[in-house]
């Protein structure tokens, strides 16, 4: 009788524990970006393979446009705490780690695969440990979002050309030093309001891969877009490290796991659909500009560089080695 009613007691005080054990893990997902880019196609790929390996267990729902705040504020819920992940880049990230920011800077490298020798480094290692202990667990980094390229009602083919103009750019310093080493006039507006601020003439240009300029229709507004690709974009999804580190380890792995699926996919789709961008960009009489004083665009963004003092001493330094 001892025996069975210590069972029965065993059983019930195990009961509420393998509830919470199996109870649906819910997390939201933001961006701000449209829905036709490969970004938000990888998120959603995302959590359809979570949701199939947890049996449903964790449910993941992506929120576009912006509809959970701006990048900057859906960062700051992370770091607080909230169980939400956000489809960040390096720039945004450097407001917390500042040496993150170096993987945003312009014509850091030459074509997307050689980011690949820096995320696979002990330098980028200790990066990833310092942001862990900013709060955040990255649970993918590193997956192609574009070259970013300008559109304007002009072309833009040398620095001196943007002399004074106005540039849309986020409330981020990486952009805002870059594009004050071009000349140019940057101005903070976020995504959302791109559009009206380009027609109405608050900004003269703005600058964005070629998936998100069609996808914010700036097509509509602006009819000249010049290759510059003064970033060769990527972007990382963090979620609160905390928050991450409670989850069941098998939670973990599965995101981990997805994440880096993810990333290749969102990689390969970004790669798939540019040239098809550009298709829809000449259909819609947009002229695109590729004879650029690439060298001269290099030269003057150069003094980017210098211009993060909370940066680690000679880090440019040590990630051209990395890259050389």
């Amino acid at each position: 009788m001892r025996t069975t009613r210590r069972a029965v007691l065993a059983a019930t005080l195990a009961a509420p524990a393998l509830a919470r054990a199996q109870s649906t893990i819910r997390i939201r997902f933001a961006h701000s970006l449209s829905t036709v880019e490969p970004a938000h196609q990888a998120a959603e790929f995302f959590a359809r393979n979570v949701a199939a390996r947890t049996n449903n267990r964790v449910q993941i729902e992506v929120f576009p446009g912006e509809q959970l705040g701006s990048g900057r504020d859906v960062n700051e819920m992370i770091r607080q705490g909230a169980n939400v992940m956000n489809i960040t880049d390096p720039g945004y990230l450097s407001d917390f780690v500042p040496d993150v920011g170096i993987l945003n800077g312009p014509y850091l490298v030459e074509e997307y695969d050689q980011f690949g020798r820096l995320l696979d480094s002990d330098w980028y290692r200790g990066v990833d440990a310092a942001l862990q202990k900013a709060g955040f667990r990255m649970v993918m980094m590193g997956a192609y979002f574009g070259a970013r390229h300008m559109i304007a009602d002009r072309p833009i083919r040398r620095p001196a050309e943007m002399a004074g103009m106005t540039v849309r750019v986020p409330p981020n310093q990486m952009w805002i030093e870059t594009f004050r080493s071009l000349g140019a006039r940057p101005t903070t507006v976020q995504w959302s309001d791109i559009y009206n601020a380009l027609q109405q003439n608050v900004v003269q240009a703005a600058e964005a891969p070629y998936g998100s300029l069609w996808g914010a229709r700036l097509q509509e507004v602006r009819k000249v877009i010049s290759a510059t690709g003064h970033f060769q974009a990527l972007t990382g999804w963090p979620i609160n490290n905390g928050y991450f580190n409670r989850l069941p380890a098998e939670v973990r792995t599965v995101l981990l796991e997805e994440g880096g699926k993810a990333q290749q996919e969102q990689t390969r789709l970004t790669r798939e659909q540019e040239a098809g961008f550009v298709e829809r960009f000449r259909g819609a009489g947009v002229e695109i500009v590729t004879d650029l004083d690439h060298a001269a665009f290099r030269n003057a963004s150069a003094a980017t560089y210098k211009a993060f003092p909370k940066w680690t001493p000679g880090l440019y330094d040590t990630v051209r080695k990395l890259l050389a």
